[in-house]
């Protein structure tokens, strides 16, 4: 099963990448642009696993290692069984 988490800065914290790539953007005449925010898209592949026990496993491993909770929020869904 392939599971897709999609992790993002809160709303709350400064996104300095971001704002780098708007301005790269909006220099490269992407005038439409108003901004930007930066995140990262993570693929796990997990064998045999259940629908049931997907949701624990994969809010475990966010929670201990894939996502900074003070800074970040995410979300996830399966792409694949």
């Amino acid at each position: 099963m392939k599971v897709r988490v999609i992790v993002n800065l809160k709303s709350s914290v400064l996104d300095p990448q971001g704002k780098a790539v708007c301005g790269a953007l909006r220099n490269l005449g992407f005038s439409q642009v108003r901004d930007v925010r930066v995140g990262k898209v993570i693929y796990l592949d997990l064998d045999d696993v259940g629908r049931e026990e997907v949701e624990t496993l994969v809010d475990e491993m966010c929670a201990k290692l894939l996502v900074n909770p003070v800074i970040e929020e995410y979300h996830w869904d399966i792409v694949e069984e």
